[in-house]
């Protein structure tokens, strides 16, 4: 059984270089992510163009649903904000928004430090509700962590993490 009193926490060290920081309401840098072609197919299916109003919309839904947070990477005496990410036992949806820090296990990571939160608020198991067909390295990335494929929709997957 779940304990829903734990807050969400402000950060969530993840590793040496890299935190979640709880969603504060702004957003704007995030707008570039979401008018990229190819993380828009990632992410959506489509290649529709965000703007200001539908990524309010699309934040402010994801806060509502789960623990919002934005990715954090060290550079130097600073963090750079390269993602998001949100966590609820059933979805997970995760992006780099910043191409450059694709395929370096950034996500992995991250997604292995929300498995222990799950633990920790007596999650039995995390879902991810949909992950396109062609998106081969998300695919692998939760399957790498022990994510099982459960079920099959026209254009995606859906896995599944049991915890206990």
């Amino acid at each position: 059984m779940p304990i829903l009193n734990i807050k969400q926490p402000e950060y969530i060290i993840v590793s040496d270089s890299i935190r979640l920081r709880k969603f504060d309401n702004n957003f704007a840098f995030a707008l570039e992510w979401y008018q990229d072609e190819e993380t828009l197919m990632l992410v959506d299916g489509e290649n529709e163009p965000y703007d200001m109003e539908k990524l309010c919309r699309m934040y402010s839904y994801l806060n509502e649903h789960g623990e919002l947070y934005f990715i954090e990477i060290e550079d130097g005496d600073k963090y750079i904000t390269i993602g998001d990410v949100t966590f609820s036992n059933i979805d997970m949806p995760i992006v780099i928004g910043v191409e450059t820090y694709r395929g370096k296990g950034i996500g992995k990571k991250v997604v292995e430090a929300l498995i222990q939160r799950g633990k920790q608020l007596g999650y039995s198991y995390l879902a991810v509700n949909e992950i396109y067909k062609y998106n081969i390295g998300s695919q692998k990335l939760f399957e790498s962590i022990g994510f099982q494929r459960y079920e099959e929709t026209e254009s995606s997957y859906r896995y599944k993490l049991n915890l206990i």
